[in-house]
């Protein structure tokens, strides 16, 4: 698979990331895949941790919150497309707001 085609699998769902990611690690290793593996399995830990946050806010205190679950996801989700143009143009462009925590995190992915 080449680098440009496995960093755009990598924002597909899980199975596109797995599949990028034994791309990088079976083949020559990018720098460029490398960077999209982190940003995009950062990018879906953060959705999932603020849409539970989100939900268990909702089944504790009983207040409806749909419109915040709204938002978080329609965030989400631009970023997610920022994501995917990056790696679509093959340029290292970190993700809006949460990118760059992820920059020097999963070490697994080296």
């Amino acid at each position: 698979m080449k680098k440009k085609t496995a960093s755009l699998v990598c924002y597909i769902t899980l199975i596109g990331w797995f599949m990028a990611y034994n791309s990088y690690k079976y083949s020559k290793k990018s720098s460029l895949l490398k960077f999209h593996l982190k940003q995009s399995l950062g990018l879906g830990i953060i959705s999932i941790i603020t849409n539970l946050v989100i939900i268990l806010i909702e089944l504790f205190f009983n207040y409806p919150i749909s419109l915040v679950i709204l938002l978080n996801n329609m965030l989400l989700f631009i970023l997610w497309i920022a994501g995917i143009t990056s790696a679509l143009y093959g340029v290292r462009l970190p993700l809006p707001i949460i990118g760059s925590l992820f920059e020097d995190k999963f070490s697994f992915i080296e």
